[in-house]
């Protein structure tokens, strides 16, 4: 997941675009890169900060609901263990634990209300995003734009403003 090379056309497209429509919003690349650092100092993860709230000089991104830190490990072992797929399309849900499919589906249940807003400073511009793309009875889709802002290094996101459709 985390490394640009690997993705397929469509999800390379998608993220470029995305990350590059950011930028704009918060007036420029540099603009979203710095609010990317700011939200990478934050340990263990941005994501568990009771303040629900990420700042930079030129940007922030809050979100509505606290991300407690056993629904966050649950989320941060999916996400990972699908680190390395080359496409975006891998199922959450997709676990024949039923112990950990148990655990999988009241995260998701739990996460999928949360909204991030990003903003910028001295504009009313803003975006915003979901943890998941699609939740369907078996399927559970994480959306490719929160693993990148949220979990991947900041090497992708340069990666993904520099790609060329």
């Amino acid at each position: 997941m985390c490394n640009f090379n690997k993705q397929d056309t469509d999800t390379k497209a998608l993220i470029h675009l995305f990350m590059k429509k950011s930028a704009e919003i918060l007036g420029g690349v540099n603009f979203l890169l710095n609010l990317l650092e700011e939200m990478k100092t934050k340990k263990p993860n941005a994501l568990i900060l009771k303040e629900k709230v990420v700042k930079s000089k030129e940007a922030s991104i809050s979100w509505n609901k606290v991300v407690f830190k056993d629904k966050f490990d649950v989320l941060e072992e999916a996400i990972r263990s699908h680190k390395s797929s080359e496409g975006q399309d891998f199922n959450l849900l997709d676990i024949e634990n039923e112990k950990k499919k148990k655990k999988v589906l009241n995260m998701v249940k739990t996460l999928a209300p949360i909204e991030f807003v990003v903003k910028a400073k001295n504009e009313e511009s803003e975006f915003s995003f979901k943890i998941f793309e699609i939740i369907e009875d078996d399927y559970v889709k994480v959306n490719p734009i929160f693993v990148a802002m949220f979990f991947c290094s900041i090497d992708f996101t340069k990666k993904a403003l520099k790609y060329e459709i």
